[in-house]
């Protein structure tokens, strides 16, 4: 069956760095589109970023562009988040997610696969 494990998830200073990694199972994982998203307590899931099959197009949310990068090692099963400057309003559950469309997108509802997700804090 398909799975996603996510790992990484720290409790970080503000200003702080963090990466987080996606290991996919149970599928193709060099055909698919992955994204990061994150939801924060009592706040509707968010797209934080995007990458196709080929780790050649990518997105990412307003809020973390010039912060956040996103990355895929399709040998390794894996896909990255490598997060700058982290904020207190970063603070929350990241998860990542796979999606049946070529271009993938920022919108939770076209993912139908999902990891259990990662706790992030920043805070001082």
């Amino acid at each position: 069956q398909v799975q996603l494990v996510e790992s990484g998830g720290d409790l970080v200073h503000p200003g702080g760095s963090l990466s987080l990694s996606c290991v996919g199972s149970g599928f193709r994982f060099k055909d698919y589109g992955l994204g990061w998203f994150r939801q924060a307590p009592g706040k509707e899931r968010e797209g934080v970023s995007t990458i196709n099959f080929a780790g050649t197009i990518t997105e990412y949310g307003d809020s973390v562009k010039g912060r956040f990068t996103i990355s895929r090692d399709n040998t390794k099963n894996t896909v990255y988040l490598t997060m700058m400057d982290l904020r207190p309003e970063d603070t929350g559950v990241y998860y990542c997610a796979r999606t049946p469309l070529t271009i993938p997108t920022l919108r939770p509802v076209t993912y139908n696969y999902w990891g259990q997700g990662t706790q992030v804090t920043v805070s001082s």
